[in-house]
């Protein structure tokens, strides 16, 4: 007798169906499951599989059934056999088995007889290939989720470093390295040398470092070696006795060491010390105490010393114009400060900064034209953002527009920008001297643009056009 599906469930429920037809019953509710089923008997060899487990795998009934799983192992069709492992371990097993490029979670189960003897094996398959692409979604989620939160932590550190330095900017990559270096030696006390060319902002580099430590409620005071007379550096930095010299104060006087006791000292131009005074320099950073000009005792101090150059040091030291014990001693943390040119993305945010700043001072409302922005960004700045800022207040207070152009630049720029047009203008006459040469000769060989494009690796169309623009006859 047979039945459809819902013939035999009804016949099932009421009782009405006999011992043959529970067979089919259990068929079809095996064809009928959504998941992957498979059956092996006690040796491994393949018995039943259901629609569904074809549908996911793509493997097909006959390459299973009557086959040992080893043998299906072996011929590539699964990567693994659950079904060896619940045989070999008698107990339900779960794996990860790849079959056909998918992924798939697959689970045995052992069945016993009476005796406790494993009668089959029934394997449940299931694709998780869908659940796999949502975990990598999300791995991808995470990932992009630590990008942002990376880059919202770079934006605190760039709001947090410019609201320490009073609005200076501070965005590109090259001059946020030497800020977070600067930082890192804040909390220290050892030498920092401050390297970089006239104007790129070593002061804000000191002022940054000294407000960074824990030195900040005490005095930072700067000393620039370069503008102070050699014969009054060391009374300056040391100070003196009563009656030192002629002229000196009767009362005597603290030096600037003195002065920045338990705070830091900044020597600015330390390259244009004189020699001799290198040497109780280098003393003071030994022993950390100093003694006044005409004095007679020792005085403890406690300072944070950092200096700065434009100088090469090292050269100096090579020509002995400078210590090098002392450069040694000041140079155990050098920083460098690339000048404005090296970090282009700062040149048009300090310009709008120092625009902002001019048109608050002096009552202005200045902008500018995107032309001379794109100058900004294509001049070298030998003199960096010093430069930049003298000539950004300059074009604010002496422009008769409220718009800033490319003509209110003064003659010295606007001959660099015009020089700058002539090389350009020259590389191009040079570079079409050279194809009008080649191509020139390519035809006196070839004789037809055909031939000559085919030789040039152009097309004849392309040739043609290239050679009207050249001014060549064909």
């Amino acid at each position: 007798m047979e039945y459809t599906n819902a013939d035999l469930f009804e016949s099932l429920m009421l009782g009405r169906v006999d011992k043959s037809d529970i067979e089919n019953i259990l068929v079809s509710i095996f064809q009928s499951s959504y998941d992957g089923i498979y059956v092996a008997d006690k040796h491994g060899v393949g018995i039943m599989v259901n629609v569904a487990y074809s549908r996911i795998t793509g493997v097909k009934s006959e390459e299973l059934l009557g086959k040992n799983m080893t043998t299906v192992v072996k011929e590539g069709i699964v990567s693994e056999s659950v079904t060896v492992k619940v045989l070999e371990k008698k107990t339900p097993q779960t794996i990860i088995q790849a079959v056909r490029g998918k992924e798939l979670l697959v689970t045995g189960n052992p069945v016993f007889d009476l005796n406790g003897e494993i009668v089959c094996v029934v394997t449940n398959v299931r694709d998780i290939s869908d659940l796999n692409h949502l975990k990598n979604e999300l791995y991808q989620s995470k990932k992009m989720t630590e990008i942002y939160m990376n880059e919202i932590e770079e934006f605190r550190k760039r709001e947090l470093i410019q609201m320490h330095l009073d609005g200076i900017v501070a965005q590109s990559q090259e001059i946020m390295k030497v800020f977070h270096l600067a930082r890192k030696v804040a909390k220290v006390d050892s030498g920092v040398l401050i390297l970089g060319e006239s104007g790129v902002g070593k002061e804000v580099i000191v002022n940054y470092m000294h407000q960074e430590s824990d030195r900040a409620a005490k005095p930072l005071i700067k000393v620039n070696c370069a503008a102070i007379p050699n014969h009054l550096l060391e009374s300056e930095l040391f100070g003196y006795e009563k009656g030192a010299f002629t002229g000196a104060n009767s009362q005597g006087k603290p030096g600037l060491f003195e002065l920045a006791n338990g705070g830091t000292i900044f020597l600015d131009e330390i390259g244009d010390m004189p020699i001799d005074l290198q040497v109780k320099l280098l003393r003071v950073l030994q022993e950390f105490e100093i003694m006044r000009v005409g004095g007679t005792k020792s005085i403890k101090i406690d300072v944070r010393v950092i200096s700065a150059t434009n100088m090469n040091l090292e050269e100096m030291v090579d020509k002995k114009d400078f210590r090098r014990d002392l450069y040694y001693r000041l140079n155990i943390v050098p920083i460098k400060v690339p000048p404005l040119r090296e970090r282009k993305v700062d040149i048009v945010p300090l310009a709008f900064y120092f625009l902002n700043k001019t048109n608050k001072k002096n009552h202005l409302n200045k902008r500018f034209h995107s032309e001379i922005l794109q100058f900004f960004e294509e001049y070298r700045w030998p003199g960096n953002i010093r430069e930049l800022e003298n000539l950004i207040e300059r074009l604010a207070v002496t422009t008769d527009q409220d718009e800033i152009s490319i003509k209110d630049l003064p003659p010295y720029l606007l001959k660099s920008k015009e020089s700058k047009k002539s090389d350009s203008g020259r590389l191009k006459e040079t570079l079409a001297n050279v194809e009008r040469k080649i191509i020139k000769e390519q035809m006196e060989v070839s004789k037809t643009t055909r031939r000559a494009a085919q030789a040039l690796g152009i097309s004849q169309s392309a040739l043609v056009k290239k050679m009207q623009k050249l001014g060549l006859s064909m």
